[in-house]
């Protein structure tokens, strides 16, 4: 039961007067003279299970997209239902107005619109829909709010798609420049054609040079169907906070762009969500099969407070690879990597593949290394430069192994990666 603000009004018209006059026995019984009225209209009202309630939401939305929750309203008594309807939802779902008044006859229906922009990327689940059904007299009425399970799956916002453009572009010409003229990893057999001056000689072609006059000499280009796993850290570490967001969002983003450009090269892509173990799996043989899978997969993905167990990673490895490809770790340089098994790890994955060890910087580090002004600012900038310095020596112990290292702001770090994938497929390293 609920009581509205007629019943408010009522009551104080008739208790203040008497209160001035000093009669507090009138007040008091005109007061509850209204409550019984307001308690026998809730009485008269409809009750709640009259109506029917269904709640409607997309499967999915992109972060700061807008979609909308439709809840149907239908009255399935024989008697006229007034009321209100409120489509609760919790605040990271964006919800705009969300109380709507209906007014239904005997076996009529409606529909109610409410507007979500999600602020947060995940699982929104929508929590109960409120029916508020008035008396008669609209002094009181019948109020429930009823459990309508709805899940409304926010996807990343993969706002680095904008760098796809221009990096797809490279990519083609890549694909339009002279076929590599030198054997090795990431090359496949492209064409004959004569010998010219410079050419390495271990590419003639005997058996072809000998059924011609010239000599011939295999030319190769870069190979397609390379494999391409990348590997998403979720341990503790992902979760502090850089430029106002937890970092293992700016990892999402630059795995979600170099998944859409490694596929659309033709490369087999694996993402992997791991920290303990995998928390999100997502793989597709082309872009199209690929990117709605791996946002759908992404989009739940939430940092543990764990320490990610690098010997468990490089065992997934070893049974999803059968062959030489490129890893990718999305994780964050730290000097606790040296005591974390992550540098013995990343040397075993660099024996038998190429490893991209690419990791989100702070961009408030330089302003704390700018600070003199105070002994705290002193103090403060001592720490970010020796962090600095830490990671510094982290990176150059990983390079000395082979694997390549992308430290970038968390804007930043997209594209570079992007940036590092095509200089390994221009160079036939992949």
């Amino acid at each position: 039961m609920y009581i509205t603000g007629w019943t408010a009004l009522l009551a104080a018209l008739g208790a203040v007067p008497a209160f001035l006059l000093a009669d507090r026995g009138v007040a008091w019984l005109w007061v509850l003279c209204v409550l019984a009225l307001a308690l026998l209209d809730a009485l008269l009202a409809p009750p709640t299970r009259s109506l029917g309630v269904r709640r409607e939401v997309p499967s999915s939305v992109r972060l700061t997209e807008s979609t909308a929750s439709t809840v149907t309203v239908a009255n399935l008594s024989g008697r006229r239902a007034r009321g209100a309807v409120r489509d609760a939802w919790a605040p990271s779902a964006g919800a705009g107005p969300n109380r709507h008044r209906f007014a239904l006859s005997s076996g009529e229906m409606t529909r109610f619109v409410t507007p979500l922009t999600p602020r947060r990327r995940g699982l929104r689940e929508g929590s109960a829909v409120t029916l508020r059904i008035e008396g008669p007299l609209r002094l009181a009425g019948r109020q429930k709010s009823l459990p309508v399970d709805t899940v409304l799956r926010v996807l990343p916002e993969f706002a680095s798609r904008k760098h796809l453009p221009a990096r797809l572009a490279r990519l083609r010409e890549l694909d339009g420049l002279s076929p590599v003229m030198m054997r090795g990893a990431g090359t496949e057999f492209d064409s004959l054609r004569e010998y010219v001056i410079g050419d390495d000689v271990r590419t003639i072609d005997w058996r072809a040079t000998g059924r011609r006059a010239d000599v011939v000499v295999r030319t190769y280009r870069p190979e397609r169907d390379r494999r391409v796993f990348i590997v998403l850290d979720t341990g503790r570490l992902s979760a502090s906070r850089v430029g106002g967001a937890p970092r293992i969002e700016a990892s999402m983003e630059a795995c979600l762009l170099l998944s859409a450009l490694a596929s659309r090269a033709g490369d087999r892509v694996q993402v992997t969500a791991f920290d303990r173990v995998e928390r999100a799996r997502a793989q597709g043989p082309s872009d199209a099969a690929l990117m709605p899978v791996l946002a759908s997969a992404l989009a739940p993905v939430e940092p543990v407070l764990a320490e990610t167990d690098w010997s468990a990673l490089v065992r997934l490895a070893s049974e999803r690879l059968s062959q030489r490809a490129l890893v990718v770790l999305l994780t964050t340089l730290d000097e606790s990597l040296m005591d974390s098994g992550a540098l013995q790890a990343i040397a075993t994955l660099q024996r038998h593949h190429q490893v991209v060890v690419a990791s989100v910087s702070d961009p408030e580090e330089d302003a704390m290394i700018a600070g003199r002004g105070s002994v705290e600012e002193v103090y403060t900038a001592a720490a970010a430069a020796r962090a600095g310095l830490e990671r510094d020596a982290v990176a150059a112990r990983i390079r000395q192994g082979g694997a390549e290292v992308v430290e970038a702001l968390p804007d930043d770090l997209a594209p570079r990666l992007a940036d590092i994938y095509l200089a390994l497929k221009a160079s036939g390293r992949l």
